[in-house]
């Protein structure tokens, strides 16, 4: 199934901007099998919410109530099934939204605090999604099924043209080495060189004459792909290169990796599109049953209203 992070809208910062007051005594209001929750936490979770998805303030705050207590029921659950997010995961995630839209980690919990949100009122909403997202594919993975009935449906509804067409790709990888331990100038040395391929690259049929100027770089097949067998980020970057140009360089454990695209056909089939209709109709259930699961661990917390 497939899992999300809700998206930071940045451009509401400036419009709210307010200062962070930590108050000496917080109330509390909801306590989650001995976890409480206090007003403070409702109202930061409020604003980040108001900041992050154009709710009203009385919304927000209604809502904040109830994604902080499915929050701690979230956490309980996966200390119960040993399940435990690390700091640097959490960090990790923090750090994927600031890349999302365009600033580094610093710049991201400046504007949030702009907002009159504390970054780690971000990192609690992550943890918990984090673990939860944890969860699910331990009691899920492999267990989703879509019956072939819903998906003919699903086609019947796309038009025909859609229906017979399906895009496919021959790909190539291109690594230019790095060995373990390099130093730091070697490494930029080394993607330094993969923008230059990269940029004299015109074809698969011409590699030799382009790589041949650089020592240590290996092509590897990688065969047809179809549109939908890549992965989102990739496809949607050689959807917008086409045939005869590299991917950007990307780093992996064996140096910088990059994908020529050699050649892109349009063949007669459904394959892509049934694949892609599957997959939504994966998500969908995959997204039911976190529901249901959410709410039958609710049933069994402890919640306690103030």
């Amino acid at each position: 199934m497939r899992l999300r992070f809700v998206p930071v809208i940045m451009g509401l910062f400036l419009a709210l901007a307010m200062p962070i007051v930590t108050p000496a005594f917080a109330a509390i209001k909801v306590i989650v099998n001995d976890t409480p929750i206090t007003d403070y936490d409702i109202s930061q979770r409020a604003r980040l919410i108001t900041l992050t998805q154009r709710k009203s303030a009385s919304i927000a705050k209604r809502q904040a109530e109830q994604e902080l207590i499915d929050d701690q029921v979230k956490l309980a659950e996966a200390e119960r099934m040993g399940i435990e997010v690390g700091s640097s995961e959490i960090d990790n995630a923090f750090n994927n939204i600031a890349r999302n839209v365009k600033m580094s980690p610093s710049q991201l919990s400046k504007a949030l605090r702009s907002g009159g949100v504390k970054p780690e009122t971000l990192k609690a909403r992550l943890k918990a999604q984090l673990a939860w997202n944890q969860l699910l594919r331990r009691r899920f993975s492999g267990k989703i099924e879509v019956d072939e009935s819903d998906i003919i449906a699903a086609l019947q509804k796309k038009d025909e043209a859609d229906r017979q067409k399906s895009v496919e790709y021959d790909l190539k990888r291109v690594i230019v080495v790095v060995p373990k331990n390099s130093s730091g100038g070697f490494k930029s040395k080394r993607k330094q060189e993969s923008n230059k391929i990269r940029a004299a690259f015109s074809s698969c049929e011409e590699v030799g004459s382009v790589l041949g100027q650089y020592s240590e770089v290996v092509v590897q097949p990688i065969g047809r792909r179809l549109e939908t067998e890549l992965p989102a980020e990739m496809r949607e970057e050689i959807n917008s290169l086409g045939p005869g140009k590299l991917t950007k360089p990307s780093a992996t454990p064996v140096g910088y990796e990059m994908i020529a695209i050699c050649g892109k056909r349009e063949i007669a089939s459904d394959i892509a599109v049934r694949a892609e209709l599957e997959n939504e109709l994966r998500a969908k259930e995959g997204e039911s049953q976190s529901r249901k699961y959410l709410m039958d661990v609710r049933r069994r917390a402890t919640i306690i209203y103030r």
